[in-house]
């Protein structure tokens, strides 16, 4: 049997009463660079793959989803933290990236978003040529 905690009570109270964010919230993500694609990984535990939903409209990447709770009839809840809620994320890609390349996965609450880097923006090495034909003209003291 769990002891009664009234400060976790009074906690849970406060943060619904001063909880100011009411449109949708922001999902924690890390992003880096591996090799010739970006990979953004973002936290979205409880969420149904189904409802999220990801665009690309020029170079603005929009990762949107929905974390609905069940709620069967009949049931009698003891106590309920989790909120329904909807999570959005922008990221302006900027250039040098492949959108037609886009892939996304979506693997025990983490969403993972992997971006190809374009190929005009792979470094490459630069051939340095000589024109053997071209004169040469003398420089004189």
């Amino acid at each position: 049997m769990a002891t009664y905690d009234p400060f976790r009570d009074l906690d849970r109270i406060a943060s619904s009463l001063f909880d100011t964010r009411r449109g949708p919230r922001r999902m924690p993500m890390d992003l880096y660079r591996d090799g010739d694609h970006y990979v953004m990984t973002a936290d979205l535990p409880g969420i149904d793959p189904g409802s999220v939903d990801i665009d690309v409209d020029g170079q603005l990447l929009t990762i949107r989803a929905e974390r609905t709770l069940a709620s069967g009839d009949g049931v009698k809840w003891i106590t309920r933290e989790r909120e329904a809620a909807s999570f959005l994320r922008q990221l302006n890609l900027g250039q040098g990236v492949d959108t037609e390349g886009i892939a996304a996965t979506y693997n025990n609450g983490v969403l993972t978003v992997t971006i190809p880097v374009s190929e005009k923006a792979k470094p490459r090495k630069v051939e340095v040529t000589t024109d053997a034909a071209a004169p040469v003209v003398p420089i004189e003291n």
